[in-house]
């Protein structure tokens, strides 16, 4: 038995919750990973896991071999990236979630030129607007763009920001009286993201005054790109980010709605559920990312 190897699928069966979800991460089958589970059993003389065909839970025993099991690796994995810098090579698996939205309108550009500069890193990229669990799900990294996040206990950096206004096309406003006040917003059809921070209050803000306006909104659209394609159809006036909006301004698809009052803007976060922090391969995409979107704000 590779207790080493051992090691690491058990703590990934852990962080996983499922023999299944571990298998798919570590590209061997759940019956491989049993038989080498009983086998880490039997040679410990405990039970680490109690299993029933729907359940799995730590026993006392299974959650001190996890904690001192991962401070193990993750002392490997260190030593390991030291070297690796040491020679200028940055290789490995990375495995990112990001917004939907961001990511394809953003990311996808950006992706080539990481890949060029680190060819070594191995990424595995998932879209997804719902925050996710970064540990249940296997993520080395996630990106995310809030107001403001809660207090998580994962490792956070601030790496860009996001600008948002309201927007129509010049359709509907031919249709609609332009408003000109932000309390003339709630005489319009509004459609809100309901994956936002807050779907319930817009906060205008303006030379130093803020109004918050409480829509009650004609549609809800969990897509912020669905959300903008329905504004250019001439649904309704809505909020996007700048990310999403700029083309379509700049092209005349989108006209800014109340161009002196600005929405607070959103700022984007790394995040990492590593006790130690982001390793290199997270670091090396952080940084490339921070750099990008500094030069295109």
């Amino acid at each position: 038995m590779d207790k080493l190897m051992v090691m690491r699928a058990f703590c990934r069966i852990v962080e996983r919750g499922s023999l299944v979800r571990a298998s798919e991460d570590l590209g061997v089958t759940s019956g491989l990973l049993s038989r080498e589970l009983k086998l880490l059993e039997k040679s410990l003389g405990c039970t680490l896991i109690t299993r029933t065909t729907r359940t799995m839970a730590l026993t006392a025993q299974g959650m001190q071999y996890y904690d001192e099991a991962t401070a193990i690796l993750d002392q490997i994995e260190k030593a390991e990236e030291r070297v690796k810098i040491g020679v200028g090579r940055i290789g490995g698996p990375l495995k990112v979630n990001v917004p939907h939205s961001f990511g394809t309108t953003v990311l996808t550009n950006l992706i080539p030129g990481f890949c060029s500069e680190h060819p070594d890193v191995d990424l595995t990229i998932c879209f997804d607007d719902n925050v996710i669990d970064m540990v249940q799900g296997g993520f080395d990294l996630s990106i995310r763009i809030r107001a403001e996040l809660p207090d998580s206990g994962l490792v956070t950096r601030r790496i860009g920001s996001v600008k948002q206004a309201l927007f129509a096309s010049p359709n509907y406003l031919a249709e609609h009286p332009r408003p000109t006040t932000p309390d003339e917003l709630l005489d319009h059809d509004l459609i809100v993201y309901s994956l936002a921070d807050s779907t319930t209050t817009w906060n205008l803000q303006k030379n130093g005054e803020e109004v918050g306006i409480r829509p009650a909104p004609r549609h809800r659209i969990g897509s912020s790109l669905v959300l903008r394609d329905l504004l250019v159809s001439g649904l309704g006036i809505g909020n996007l980010p700048d990310f999403l909006s700029d083309e379509a301004e700049r092209t005349g698809k989108l006209t800014r709605i109340l161009p002196d009052w600005h929405l607070p803007q959103r700022t984007i976060y790394a995040l990492t559920g590593s006790r130690l922090g982001f390793d290199t391969r997270s670091t090396a995409f952080i940084n490339y990312l921070s750099s990008a979107l500094a030069t295109h704000s």
